[in-house]
């Protein structure tokens, strides 16, 4: 049996249009660049990130927690400076996606695990508000992917039902969470094989 026609898009940003915004790579980095315990550090970081991506933290109160809850010998923005900086775009994947859109005249929403301040400065950054006509990111809804309700509530903010829609992540399991309430999902590894994968799809 063909699939129903999917007339929105659900696309997470991390991992399919840009790299990470703050990865594991990337504070293993950080911790290289200003000579801090990475292991001290990730066990912080695992403690309250998720918070901070749920919008209960600001980017501040968050580094209070992991970095400066001692004195340093760099300040707060000099370490931000560097977390924005890890940022970089798929411009290939952007470029596709947007294509996508033109093409099949589809509603693209944002379905993103992210804190305020990195998802704003991504957005802004490289445009993504070219891309999607609205953002369900966590720190805005107050719920994270796996939470099956962050793709209900997008269900409701792109006012349609979920057979209707699809959702591209790089995470496995967030693509099984989101088939497990009626999204189509698909797993984005590299552009060449989302691109085969895109041709199946009823659009």
């Amino acid at each position: 049996m063909k699939n129903e026609k999917v007339k929105t898009l659900f696309l997470d940003i991390g991992g399919v249009l840009l790299t990470n915004g703050w990865g594991r790579d990337s504070r293993k980095r950080a911790a290289d660049l200003f000579k801090l315990d990475y292991k001290e550090m990730d066990e912080r970081h695992h403690l309250t990130f998720d918070t901070y991506e749920m919008g209960k933290l600001t980017l501040d109160e968050y580094l209070n927690r992991l970095v400066f809850y001692e004195v340093r010998a760099f300040t707060k923005s000099d370490f931000k400076e560097f977390m924005f900086a890890e940022s970089k775009p798929f411009d290939d994947t952007i470029a596709f996606f947007k294509e996508l859109k033109a093409q099949h005249k589809l509603n693209v929403i944002a379905v993103n695990n992210e804190g305020r301040e990195l998802n704003e400065h991504r957005i802004k950054k490289f445009k993504l508000n070219e891309l999607f006509n609205g953002f369900v990111s966590s720190c805005y809804v107050k719920f994270r992917k796996p939470d099956a309700d962050i793709f209900l509530l997008a269900c409701d903010v792109a006012q349609t039902l979920p057979q209707h829609a699809m959702h591209v992540d790089d995470r496995q399991m967030f693509v099984e969470v989101a088939r497990s309430i009626g999204l189509q999902g698909l797993q984005h590894t590299d552009l060449e094989s989302t691109k085969e994968k895109i041709k199946s799809i009823n659009f």
